[in-house]
């Protein structure tokens, strides 16, 4: 097994740690948030493995990049997997439900399984839980902690283009 990699980036919502290895990326933690990922000892401070993903980081946070091409992989079950796969598809700066997450995997009556699945996911940001809001409108769990889920969306907003027709904006903050 190659060794795993990590190194923290500075971002308008406090420090990240991003981490991985030769299969690709493997953990994004808000240092700040309430469910923060510490290095394990034998994880090794090194940027150079993960200079793209740093940099694609900070072109995100700056408002310049609104879909990541990184190699990704993130460790978790088969329906874990196929959450996170459909969280990737929600457009930048657009909000969904958990319910209509569920009934994108095929699974209508899976919300709540669907929502532990983007509970779990090690990847923030790049695979976009911020994006899963309750079924009102109202922002609904978030491993860091809501206001970073706000911050997010927030940026997202700032940046996002306006709506195309048929396609509106949900206003997950108001």
């Amino acid at each position: 097994m190659d060794a795993l990699h990590f190194a923290t980036l500075k971002s308008p919502l406090g420090p990240v740690l991003v981490a991985g290895d030769a299969a690709g990326l493997r953990y994004i933690s808000f240092l700040a948030g309430t469910a923060a990922l510490q290095p394990e000892p034998d994880w090794v401070r090194d940027e150079r493995p993960l200079a793209e993903a740093l940099r694609q980081l900070r072109a995100y946070f700056a408002g310049d990049l609104q879909r990541f091409e990184l190699p990704l992989a993130p460790r978790g079950t088969p329906f874990q997997q196929r959450v996170w796969q459909e969280l990737r598809r929600i457009p930048y700066g657009q909000t969904i439900s958990y319910g209509e997450l569920a009934r994108r995997i095929g699974r209508p009556s899976a919300s709540r399984a669907v929502g532990a699945a983007n509970g779990r996911n090690p990847l923030p940001i790049v695979v976009p839980c911020h994006r899963v809001i309750g079924s009102t409108g109202r922002l609904t769990g978030f491993a860091g902690g809501l206001h970073l889920k706000e911050g997010l969306l927030a940026l997202e907003q700032a940046h996002a283009p306006a709506p195309s027709v048929g396609q509106p904006l949900q206003a997950a903050l108001l």
